[in-house]
């Protein structure tokens, strides 16, 4: 393990607002650097697989211009059975995924890749924790509103489970409680700890 130190360069990947709060509450100085890569599954691509492969892209595209860095990348794949959700963009497409998801059970992939270019050969950290979300099963109308109170369309599953979207899930299980938000922070602690990273 590297020697500990609260003095390393640390970059996001990432230009969601979620991920940016959840790093915050580690009180580390950090920059972010939105990567640009295409998040289209490949075909016959497992949901994991798939967040998996953009977390590491997104880290490792930023990490080609950031020497002496530490590069967060992370992405999230929902999925329910053999359908993959992602992010309804609108309300109409929100209140579907919402209706196809009452009161059934949703694995979240939340992927995580930490990249250290602090070392002569770059090393690359990866890990996926899964979440199971229990949406209660609501009618129509109760979905509608939650949906015009929130407007979480930028986020897979339409539901911020860190807001209102809570009163609209049954059950989370997962090792991880900020994992569902989208940036596991226990998997993530001990990954940048690898790195060298010191928290106190």
């Amino acid at each position: 393990m590297n020697e500990l130190s609260k003095e390393k360069r640390i970059i996001l990947a990432s230009g969601s607002p979620y991920r940016k709060e959840l790093l915050s509450r580690l009180q580390l100085p950090f920059e972010i650097i939105i990567p640009d890569i295409d998040e289209t599954p490949l075909p016959g691509e497992t949901p994991e697989t798939t967040a998996l492969r953009l977390a590491q892209q997104k880290a490792q595209q930023v990490a080609k211009n950031a020497a002496n860095a530490i590069i967060i990348g992370s992405d999230q794949v929902a999925t329910m059975g053999q359908i993959q959700i992602g992010k309804p963009g609108n309300h109409d497409n929100a209140l579907r995924q919402l209706q196809m998801m009452r009161g059934q059970k949703v694995i979240f992939h939340s992927a995580l890749c930490v990249v250290d270019n602090c070392v002569p050969e770059p090393a690359i950290q990866l890990a996926n924790i899964q979440t199971v979300v229990t949406f209660r099963n609501l009618p129509d109308a109760e979905l509608d509103a939650y949906l015009r109170i929130e407007q979480p369309y930028d986020c897979a599953g339409s539901a911020k489970n860190e807001g209102l979207g809570i009163a609209i899930i049954e059950q989370i299980d997962s090792s991880d409680p900020t994992a569902l938000t989208g940036l596991p922070l226990i998997a993530l602690t001990s990954m940048l700890r690898k790195a060298g990273v010191a928290f106190f």
